[in-house]
């Protein structure tokens, strides 16, 4: 019984294993794609007919450029942890010529500067500096919406809490009626704004990192993999000798009657 056992779970284990070596292949395809979409020359967003195809095996950090006004009374801040520490992603809708909107992220800010941006984020600034009417063209990757929230947080619009890049969320708070189902990291990596203290929001700070442990995981399973099987050795041999000790008092005690 205890082979059949061993037998079944050295199966499982080799079978896990081999399924990390196969996500691993994966994964490395993906980061050899993904880097050589980044360093693309950017291209216009996908048109509206395009939408339902765009997901994060095909467009995920694509460099896309987009060109409209800001919709500035319709900024909304969400929860951001960054090199520069704790603070707010700016993400303004941007109305593009053809009727439809795009949520792009500005940039990151500081808590500190909450205030200034949530009260009036116009298109060049605050105050009497701001054109909220002018016509920008906004360069950056592609991103895929992150519905929901973070860790034991949900999104709460009502509060105008956000922890996560819900664009559907935000769109339909907002009141946007023709939103694309994704949004826009402004900028391109390498290339990320002086940090002066008027350079709020700062863009280009999108962090392209895919988690990789899966040559870990694998040797992991079939480390497993071997143990049960030298356990399974181990039981093999232990039963056998039992089976010969037992057997002994029978042999002599024949011997004995002869």
């Amino acid at each position: 019984m205890l082979i059949l056992v061993g037998i079944a779970l050295f199966l499982g284990f080799v079978a896990l294993g081999t399924w990390q070596v196969q996500r691993r292949a994966w994964k490395l395809a993906l980061i050899e794609r993904v880097d050589q979409r980044v360093h693309s020359a950017p291209t216009a967003l996908p048109p509206a007919a395009d939408w339902p195809r765009v997901d994060a095996a095909g467009y995920e950090y694509l460099p896309v450029r987009a060109t409209g006004r800001w919709l500035a009374g319709k900024t909304v801040l969400t929860q951001a942890v960054t090199d520069l520490g704790a603070g707010f992603w700016v993400m303004t809708p941007l109305q593009q010529s053809d009727g439809t909107q795009v949520l792009v992220n500005r940039g990151f800010i500081p808590a500190d500067q909450r205030d200034r941006w949530q009260t009036a984020p116009l298109a060049g600034g605050t105050g009497k500096d701001a054109v909220p009417d002018a016509t920008v063209q906004v360069t950056g990757l592609l991103r895929i919406t992150e519905p929901g929230g973070g860790f034991l947080r949900r999104n709460d619009p009502a509060a105008q809490r956000w922890y996560s890049r819900d664009v559907a969320a935000i769109a339909a708070t907002q009141g946007l009626d023709h939103a694309a189902p994704f949004f826009v990291d402004a900028g391109l990596p390498g290339a990320p704004q002086a940090a002066t203290a008027d350079s709020w929001p700062r863009a280009g700070m999108t962090v392209i990192r895919f988690p990789n442990s899966h040559l870990v995981y694998a040797l992991t399973w079939y480390g497993l993999a071997l143990m049960t099987l030298a356990a399974m050795v181990h039981v093999a041999r232990y039963e056998r000798r039992s089976r010969a000790a037992a057997s002994a008092p029978s042999t002599l005690h024949d011997d004995a009657s002869d």
